[in-house]
């Protein structure tokens, strides 16, 4: 996005895609753990994850919050409004992605560490997918493709 007049509507916009960023980098970390945690049958990983989880929902009403404060005060417009309203729904999308990693994560704690896993090889490849096609994102969004 461009310069504006008012610089705090600027840091205000740049707080929103520093959020995201870390909303981001926290989606592609717990896929990664939840993948690990499924093949390695690692408890204490699993139950990482699930406190993770805490960590992204506050992250994704932060940036709710700051998102409909900046509308409500600034009343953005064009570029800028489709930008807010975009990084909200991108927001949700990955607070999802961190449901899901927990949802691997609870599915772990039952695993016996005794039975070998099946479909290890595929289960590991799904998950270096997911987090390739997150940093995809996450590098477009952060190189304004987004």
């Amino acid at each position: 996005m461009g310069e504006h007049t008012v610089a705090s509507f600027d840091e205000e916009l740049q707080s929103i895609d520093r959020l995201l960023c870390d909303m981001g980098e926290l989606a592609a970390s717990m896929v990664d753990d939840a993948t690990r945690a499924l093949l390695s049958t690692d408890a204490a990983l699993a139950q990482r994850i699930i406190s993770d989880d805490a960590i992204m929902d506050a992250k994704q009403r932060e940036l709710d919050d700051k998102a409909i404060t900046l509308i409500a005060r600034r009343q953005p417009m064009a570029q800028d409004l489709r930008a807010v309203v975009s990084a909200i729904r991108m927001a949700g999308d990955l607070e999802r992605i961190g449901d899901l990693a927990k949802s691997i994560a609870r599915r772990c704690k039952g695993l016996n560490k005794a039975e070998p896993m099946p479909l290890t090889a595929a289960v590991q490849r799904m998950g270096l997918l997911v987090q390739g096609h997150l940093h995809q994102v996450l590098d477009a969004y952060a190189d304004g493709e987004i």
